[in-house]
């Protein structure tokens, strides 16, 4: 077995606008391997076709062109198409979009039902999905009365609980205040880092980017950039032409660098501009 658990081969997609007339390229000519366990960033501003190619790793959409396997299953394989979500499950931006129950573990429990685990398993999987993601004492709570942050959390439980070895978050924070954004983050990082799961999160947050193993920046359907958080946010001119921001700390760094005060170009957190300082 290869430790790959999302390969694209040479995928491009296209949908039909009303607005320019004819298709238009999301996602052109992308080639990506996803290794098992890996935290993978991807970055780029509204229409460079990041969600795109999220909903191309699932499934969800299928390319135009190019083939997009999930642990060397085709995406285009209608058999395999509930394993390959069972595989790689998909967390959207919006929270309400994703939860259907009224009581939060019967929510966590649609999924496994769904997939005809039997009511047992299922007790002992909401609980650990539950467990994991810190929700263990809202379990008879109603969704609808927590806080966004916090259904985002029942959210990614539910996928959790279907079991799956990768996890793709569309912009998960998109809609959440502060705090909530927080509170995702810290969760992903615990999926990643404590669980082994494979994480791609999707997003245009800097700061959510700064953990990650490796970063892609998309720009009009295709990977412009690809590296470490320190590859990346060291080039801040670069990223800063693809209309983007770099971490807060990093834009500190590289304004004192202005100024004439030497300072290493990786600096990615408070703690290492101190230092450096």
């Amino acid at each position: 077995m290869s430790n790959e658990i999302i390969r694209l081969e040479n995928v491009t997609f296209e949908y039909n606008s009303m607005v320019e007339g004819g298709q238009l390229k999301a996602v052109e000519g992308i080639d990506l391997s996803v290794k098992k366990g890996e935290y993978l960033v991807v970055l780029g501003h509204n229409g460079s076709g990041k969600s795109t190619l999220a909903k191309l790793m699932n499934g969800l959409l299928l390319p135009t062109e190019g083939d997009v396997y999930v642990k060397d299953m085709n995406t285009k394989d209608e058999d395999k198409i509930w394993e390959i979500r069972q595989t790689a499950g998909m967390v959207f931006q919006n929270p309400d979009n994703q939860i259907v129950a009224t009581i939060v573990e019967e929510d966590v429990a649609f999924g496994p039902e769904n997939q005809g685990i039997p009511p047992e398993e299922i007790r002992k999987r909401v609980d650990e999905a539950l467990e994991i993601v810190e929700m263990t004492e809202y379990k008879k709570h109603a969704p609808h009365l927590l806080s966004g942050g916090q259904k985002q959390r029942v959210a990614i439980a539910g996928i959790l609980a279907m079991r799956p070895e990768c996890i793709i978050l569309d912009e998960p924070t998109a809609m959440l205040d502060p705090n909530g954004r927080v509170e995702i983050i810290d969760t992903i990082k615990k999926l990643n880092k404590e669980e082994g799961k494979t994480i791609v999160h999707i997003t245009h947050f800097m700061d959510e980017a700064v953990e990650a193993d490796r970063i892609l920046i998309m720009e009009q359907g295709k990977i412009v950039m690809e590296g470490s958080p320190r590859e990346i946010f060291s080039q801040v001119e670069r990223v800063k032409s693809l209309g983007l921001d770099v971490p807060q700390v990093t834009e500190l760094a590289y304004e004192l660098r202005k100024e004439g005060i030497q300072v290493p170009t990786n600096i990615l957190t408070i703690e290492e501009l101190v230092k450096a300082l």
